[in-house]
């Protein structure tokens, strides 16, 4: 059964702001508007707390209008339930008439009520006022009202707010009455009221024992933006499965990394506690987990999804940037900078004059996954996940599908395979893309698996493979495919290890790979860095495949630059995206214990992305942040995680020795 919600909403100026807003401002504001949410017969608002009286019944009297918000179907001991929780965060001690105050918790009860909000007049009501150069002139000394407060318990402006209103107002006096007046009729519970005591906070934001600062209003949100160098801030909300997986991490990472005094915070902002929600509308949060990655006051990045391995990359990122170390790298950096002196600009990189032999010897040729399974037997497994879906939407019918699987597509990969072909396989490729996204819009993603198979084997044919670099952007299948494999938090290891292996695939074609690198490289990226850590030895090795044939693309690229120019333009690479990679694959190999094969191409990866890279001087530091040669050197040691082929201890040996701090 549904139940009525209103807005009582009353003016705390009793009609002076409509009378005198112009004079004393320069603006026509209507009104100082304070508001209450009535439902299951109680009146509900914040001042001195929460309090709750009968409609109508607080200090305030008749409301001068009432806004019908719709209905709600959640009960009364559940509103009740929810209201007990808010206590905690709205109480007298955190009112601010401007930044925290009844209109921020009738907003927040309207919205757990019925999805809503209240009107923008009223919640745009504080940035009408503080545009104007009266309200600009008083904000410091209605923040002084909030952090003093008066004996009564009531906040009373100092006396810098007629000075104040004397240099913007004609009418000090009756500005600095008016604004006591507000702030007093605001703060009130009123006599009529049955007040809800609420604890007082002990500050803005509380740190728990793992160095998380919990916040629940937009004014101690800011207070750790501008109090700290770097702050790493976590959306979360009681009922997301994902926040609680994530969760120890982050917690985990706080304990490890914070700073006091300015350096490092990390805050958990609960959408569902106090004003978070408002927090989160602030900043666009649609979504948890959600982190935000700021560095003095400035947003850097954005991480959304239960993604440990990037969580932890994104925090040592920032950290570095806003700690830079200056130890040993200082030899690189002046060793650059002296190589460009002797050298001049074409012949400036230290790598040009090291000698790495095992780095030289690496081939980079891609690695490619050809093996074919039985094609009936892949055409009749997708066959079954295709009859059981009912209803079926998109643009073919299940008829269309199936039969352009067993008529053509199949045929295709079956006369591409043949060793050696017999005469050059042709298809209509232009309506595939069309085939992917009814599949892929239709069954769910444990059973793509057969879907992103056939496109790995097609993408082994050049003339496929060319169709497909033609085919840019988010319709490409690739991008489909990939995408999919995204979108969930516990994608099925079927179904990355496949994806993973036609994405390895796609560097058969220096076209592809080429619009893979451009077009999707957030995306390639994203998969790369949560699959390198992947608990299945199948996945990380299939993901330290694709992660060796982005790095050896880069190479040859660069190579054919060095050959072509004499050096490499730094305003053609990508500096953020080398140290994310870098650090996912440094964390990679420290992790890696069960295949010397992956530790392999790993560490391959990780000296073919540094060599030649024209960003070296900025990525130093950063491997000496992350301690580089003590995690590769580790590879050497006897035991677990230990290498023991000759060939590989000797690339993990220069790699240490000559490309790391």
């Amino acid at each position: 059964m549904s139940t009525p919600v209103q807005l009582y909403v009353y003016d705390l100026s009793n009609g002076l702001a409509r009378q005198l807003s112009m004079q004393l401002t320069g603006r026509q504001i209507d009104g100082i508007w304070h508001t209450s949410v009535v439902v299951f017969g109680k009146e509900i608002f914040y001042g001195q707390g929460i309090s709750i009286t009968p409609p109508g019944g607080s200090h305030l009297g008749q409301p001068s209008s009432v806004i019908e918000m719709g209905e709600t179907a959640i009960d009364e001991d559940t509103f009740e339930q929810y209201l007990s929780e808010m206590h905690q965060q709205f109480t007298a001690e955190k009112y601010h008439l401007l930044d925290f105050n009844c209109n921020t918790f009738t907003n927040e009860c309207i919205a757990f009520l019925t999805g809503g909000s209240i009107p923008d007049y009223i919640k745009s009501l504080p940035a009408d006022f503080l545009s104007t150069p009266f309200g600009a002139a008083l904000r410091p000394n209605i923040d002084a009202m909030y952090r003093r407060g008066a004996p009564s318990g009531l906040p009373t402006p100092p006396p810098e707010a007629t000075r104040a209103a004397a240099q913007v107002s004609p009418s000090p006096a009756l500005a600095t009455g008016l604004l006591e007046a507000i702030a007093a009729r605001a703060s009130s519970s009123g006599p009529t009221g049955s007040y809800m005591p609420t604890p007082a906070a002990t500050s803005p934001s509380t740190p728990d024992v793992t160095g998380v600062k919990s916040c629940a209003d937009p004014t101690s949100f800011q207070s750790i933006l501008r109090d700290n160098h770097a702050v790493i801030a976590f959306f979360t909300s009681k009922t997301c499965g994902p926040c609680r997986v994530i969760e120890p991490v982050f917690q985990g990472l706080a304990q490890q990394k914070t700073r006091t005094n300015g350096g490092v915070a990390f805050t958990k902002v609960d959408l569902g506690v106090g004003a978070g929600a408002a927090i989160a509308g602030q900043y666009g949060v649609r979504a948890t987990p959600t982190f935000f990655f700021f560095l003095d006051g400035r947003k850097t990045h954005e991480l959304r999804g239960a993604n440990a391995p990037e969580l932890r990359t994104q925090v040592d990122l920032l950290i570095y940037e806003a700690f830079p170390r200056k130890s040993t790298s200082d030899y690189w950096i002046s060793m650059c900078s002296r190589a460009s002196d002797l050298l001049g600009p074409c012949l400036a990189h230290p790598h040009k004059s090291v000698s790495l032999p095992a780095i030289d010897s690496i081939s980079l040729k891609p690695i490619l996954f050809t093996q074919t399974p039985n094609l009936d037997t892949l055409l009749s497994k997708l066959n079954e996940f295709i009859d059981s879906i009912s209803p079926w939407t998109g643009v073919l019918t299940q008829a269309q599908v199936k039969q352009a699987l067993s008529k053509t597509v199949i045929p295709f990969l079956k006369t591409s395979s043949t060793p050696p072909p017999l005469q050059p396989p042709t298809a209509p490729f232009d309506y595939w893309p069309a085939l992917v996204s009814s599949l892929v819009s239709n069954l769910t993603v444990g059973n793509l698996f057969p879907l992103a198979d056939i496109w790995r084997i097609a993408l082994l044919n050049p003339r496929f493979s060319e169709w497909s670099a033609a085919k840019r952007g988010p319709q490409n299948p690739i991008n489909v495919l990939l995408s999919k494999a995204l979108e969930s938090n516990d994608a099925p290891r079927n179904y990355l290890l496949t994806v993973l292996r036609m994405l390895s695939n796609a560097f058969s074609s220096a076209n592809l790979a080429r619009e893979c690198i451009t077009s999707m490289r957030n995306d390639l990226t994203a998969i790369l860095v949560s699959t390198l850590l992947h608990e299945n030895v199948a996945v990380r090795s299939a993901a330290a495949s694709l992660a060796f044939n982005v790095a050896a693309h880069l190479q040859k690229h660069r190579l054919e630059k060095i050959e072509s120019h004499g050096n490499i333009d730094p305003e053609e690479e990508d500096l953020d995206w080398e140290l994310e990679v870098i650090s996912a694959l440094l964390e990679a190999i420290g992790r890696e214990n069960a295949s010397e094969d992956t530790v392999h191409r790993l560490t391959a990866s990780l000296a073919l992305v540094l060599r030649f890279s024209p960003h070296i001087g900025d990525l130093i530091p950063l491997m000496e942040v992350l301690r580089s040669r003590s995690i590769l050197t580790g590879k050497l040691q006897k035991g677990d995680g230990g290498v023991t082929q000759v060939e590989i201890r000797k690339l993990v040996t220069e790699v240490a020795e000559k490309l790391c701090p």
